[in-house]
């Protein structure tokens, strides 16, 4: 059985055009082809990619949250004998987690699983426009429900941390009562006992760089690997590029403010933490913390990485900074016409001319 492939992303498929893409499921041994062999088939050929995104977030969040949730709750003897792990458990967790997410979505949907990827692609890469609201619903879903089964699975363990079953406090995963680190982002770091302490020499513009920084390179590096006039991942090891890079991106610049990077990898577990008692000051923290720096800066720093690789860097003609321009049109224009003046006709022409 054979599919056609799937738009460009962090995967190293082949850059997807504007229009859609048509899955056929060709069976050997059969003359014809079978576009829908089941009633199913026919539903699951438009949902497939959204359903990749949903697949690909929810993964990167179970490894991602769920080492964070280790390596903090084991901090307490109720929970752990020992401490499970320690700041560099958690940046090859979420490497492991986005590597992973790619894996399973980057042949179906592209493996963007990232918002700002995704709009970023559909801005330089041709990625059509159309599909970016469903693809960013399904990362946020994908986040929202692996924070949850996280959070059902480390359930008891917050329950001994927090000292009760219906207590849930801000204090879950930073034990300094300011910060929640277990399910989203906020600026902060971990001392030797994996205490996340707030970093007051952050300032807003500060919090935001680092997100914008961090979400550049990571939009540069996809974005080069992906190249096949640079120096492209060779076929299906993009996963383990991206686990590079991530990890590589936490161990380098994520003390500052966690390293979201993507939206949907803090926005779907934030909403998550409301619907189980965290209450409204995981939004309302720092003047809105998780609006400006979570979601905008990265979205805006990816834009940046993608435009300035365009502009230096990229040759291919998806990208708007190489499009032939007016000029340019008029000269083909003029050198098709003068081709069709001069094409020689009749038999023999060609070896008169």
């Amino acid at each position: 059985m054979s599919m056609s492939k799937a738009p460009d992303g962090m995967s190293t498929h082949d850059s997807g055009s504007k229009d859609e893409s048509h899955f056929i499921e060709d069976y050997e041994g059969h003359d014809n082809i079978t576009i829908h062999p089941n009633a199913w088939s026919k539903y699951r050929l438009y949902i497939r990619e959204y359903v990749a995104e949903f697949l690909g977030v929810c993964i990167l969040i179970i490894f991602g949250t769920g080492v964070d949730c280790q390596v903090v709750l084991s901090t307490v003897t109720g929970v752990a004998s020992s401490q499970k792990g320690s700041y560099l458990s958690i940046s090859f967790g979420w490497g492991i987690g986005t590597a992973m997410g790619v894996w399973v979505s980057g042949g179906i949907s592209g493996g963007h699983i990232n918002p700002a990827v995704t709009i970023a692609l559909a801005t330089y890469r041709g990625f059509p426009w159309k599909k970016v609201p469903g693809y960013i619903l399904a990362q946020v879903l994908g986040g929202l429900v692996g924070a949850a089964l996280v959070y059902a699975n480390y359930y008891h363990a917050i329950n001994i941390f927090e000292g009760g079953p219906h207590v849930r406090t801000l204090a879950t995963a930073s034990l300094s009562g300011s910060l929640l680190m277990l399910f989203v982002s906020f600026f902060g770091s971990r001392n030797q006992d994996l205490l996340v302490l707030k970093l007051d020499y952050m300032t807003a513009v500060s919090c935001f760089f680092s997100e914008f920084l961090a979400t550049a390179v990571l939009l540069v590096v996809v974005l080069a690997i992906n190249d096949k006039k640079n120096m492209p991942a060779p076929p299906g090891l993009a996963p383990l590029v991206l686990f590079i890079l991530i990890l590589g991106i936490g161990a380098s610049l994520g003390m500052e403010t966690a390293y979201a990077i993507n939206p949907a990898r803090d926005l779907g577990p934030r909403l998550l933490t409301s619907m189980v008692g965290y209450g409204k000051q995981v939004y309302t923290f720092r003047n809105h913390y998780w609006l400006w720096c979570p979601i905008i800066a990265p979205i805006l720093g990816a834009q940046a990485g993608s435009m300035f690789y365009d502009a230096f860097i990229y040759t291919g003609e998806e990208s708007p900074f190489n499009r032939p321009n007016a000029a340019a049109r008029a000269h083909h224009e003029r050198a098709m016409r003068t081709g069709r003046r001069n094409m020689p006709a009749g038999p023999g022409a060609e070896d008169n001319v």
